[in-house]
């Protein structure tokens, strides 16, 4: 009895080392891999342009840590090369640091579309860009074997698939999306309104009169005054003459006697 009891002790001791632990298990299964976006766009051999843009405006290295914790996955529409030498000349240089980011998250949807998916969904479909004037959008049309992005200033179709399993897609484009926010023609900036004119009081109308030369008050005094000196002398003259004539006849009325 004894040494059966050690038997099994020593079978079941055997089998115990024998058999891996769960710990030892889970060490040896391979886990995946991370997705990683810029060797899929090298694998494809004419993204490089896009590929440099992603890196100077650091969208890469946000899309590689929203890899790691989205829900709702990305899809990547990436332009080739070709797409961008057809751009017209000095439109990249053109913008701004902030302008280059927003361009390039344009290109980056903030969900995983399959091409199923496209089918089903619903405009406008939300892109990773923004601006002052809010979240960029894009509208998608889809058939059976066809979808179209379209920005309002040029309509753009998908190609082909480079990647796509959950949680990325990637999607070449043949020509760059152009958003309305930063090429869509501006509206003219509206002249600011001018102040309404202050119309002068009109002025009343005086009849015309007659214009009579205006003679100097200290002229007419001067006339008044030579008008009297004359007068006096004229009077002065006659008396003189009477008192003559009256001495005169004295003088004769004297020498009859």
């Amino acid at each position: 009895m004894a040494s059966t009891q050690i038997f099994l002790c020593i079978a079941i001791l055997g089998s115990s080392l024998l058999l891996p632990t769960n710990a030892a298990v889970a060490a040896d299964s391979p886990t995946p891999a991370p997705v990683d976006i810029e060797n899929i766009l090298k694998k494809g051999s004419q993204y490089a342009t896009f590929i440099k843009l992603l890196k100077s405006t650091q969208v890469m290295t946000q899309l590689s840590s929203q890899l790691k914790n989205t829900f709702d996955g990305l899809t990547v529409l990436a332009p080739t090369d070709n797409a961008f030498n057809n751009l017209k000349a000095g439109t990249l240089n053109g913008l701004t640091s902030q302008q280059q980011s927003e361009l390039v998250l344009y290109h980056i949807l903030p969900r995983y579309y399959s091409f199923s998916t496209f089918e089903t969904t619903s405009n406008p479909v939300r892109t990773q860009a923004s601006g002052n004037e809010g979240v960029y959008t894009v509208n998608v049309t889809s058939t059976s074997n066809q979808v179209n992005v379209s920005t309002g200033v040029n309509e753009v179709p998908v190609t082909n698939s480079m990647y796509s399993d959950f949680p990325l897609a990637i999607y070449s484009l043949d020509k760059v999306l152009l958003p309305n926010e930063l090429f869509g023609v501006k509206a003219p900036a509206s002249a600011p309104a001018l102040a309404p004119a202050v119309s002068e009081p009109k002025k009343k109308k005086v009849p015309a009169t007659p214009t009579t030369a205006a003679v100097p008050a200290s002229s007419e005094a001067a006339d008044a005054t030579t008008s009297d000196a004359t007068t006096s002398d004229a009077g002065l003259r006659r008396n003189v003459e009477w008192g003559l004539a009256v001495a005169c006849a004295l003088v004769g009325v004297l020498s009859l006697f």
